[in-house]
Formats: structure tokens, sequence, C-alpha cells
């Protein structure tokens, strides 16, 4: 994952089958205690689009802290989040950075 150096909120989507997205939510979830663990002021939410394309669903991870996100954390997430939800993302991972307007 090529970010800048220092992010304000970091966003990452990814498709699942429709039938795969509790057991996807699930294993995110867990992912987000254990970054919360060390992190605890680290904001992380949890969101789909309503619509199916396919058969799938896009799941999108948020991830913020007020001072941003530095590349050594965004590395973290990325780490954690790739491996939570490896078994079931069908195509790739898209991790996206913003910065307050």
């Amino acid at each position: 994952m090529s970010l800048p150096a220092v992010l304000r909120a970091l966003f990452v989507y990814y498709r699942v089958a429709e039938a795969d997205a509790a057991l996807v939510a699930a294993a995110v979830r867990q992912c987000h205690t254990a970054l919360r663990r060390v992190r605890p002021d680290l904001q992380c939410q949890l969101w789909r689009r309503p619509e199916l394309r396919d058969g799938e669903v896009t799941v999108m991870e948020t991830y913020a802290l007020p001072e941003g996100i530095g590349r050594d954390l965004a590395d973290w997430i990325d780490e954690c989040a790739t491996s939570a939800v490896a078994p079931w993302v069908r195509g790739q991972r898209h991790a996206e950075a913003f910065v307050p307007l």
C-alpha cells in the first residue's frame, strides 16, 4: 500500500460474497478490537453498500485519529485487516486516504 507519510483518515474497500458478509464483519471487528487494544483512540468503522452486484457486496473499513494516521499505523492496519478477510475477498482490497478540505 503506497500512502503518504501522514493521513487524516484511511478508507479500505473490497467486495465479498453476500453469503460471507457476516463472517467478514466478525473478522474485521476482531481486527478492530486488536488495533484498539494498542491505540484506544483509533476510530474504526465498518460499512457496506446496500445494493448487491453479481451476488457481492462492497465492504468499507474506515480508520481515523484526530492527529491523522501515519505510515506505520496504516501498514499495521493493512496487515491486520488483510489477513483477517483474505479468505473472503473477491478481487483486490483498495486503500485510499483523505484529508480535511
